[in-house]
């Protein structure tokens, strides 16, 4: 599978993850957001950065309860909840957003 973002062509998984990392650029995160139907707000982008940041340092994409935790200590209590991120991502915060992020799948989402 594929996505076509300013006219280049974009290699994805049968599931919309990148197959290539380092293809990912903020217009991919977009166009990735477009099928999935979510609006990029600057609280997503905010998450989208935040999950770029972990796998930069750990080299796993977190799984939604490592994900609440991480973001509830970095950007604070009010965001570091289930409710606030499946309201950003109904799909699944870990999953969906790792996918705008263009981070691998997490490990325990199927």
């Amino acid at each position: 599978m594929s996505i076509e973002v300013n006219g280049q062509t974009i290699e994805t998984d049968e599931e919309g993850y990148l197959v290539n990392l380092s293809d990912w650029n903020e217009d991919v995160a977009a166009a990735i957001a477009k099928q999935e139907n979510v609006e990029m707000t600057p609280n997503h982008w905010e998450v989208v950065n935040f999950l770029r940041q972990y796998y930069d340092e750990y080299q796993i994409a977190p799984a939604v309860r490592v994900l609440t935790k991480a973001i509830g200590k970095q950007l604070g209590e009010e965001k570091g909840n289930s409710k606030y991120l499946y309201e950003l991502f109904p799909y699944g915060p870990a999953k969906q957003a790792c996918k705008i992020a263009g981070l691998p799948k997490p490990t325990g989402c199927v």
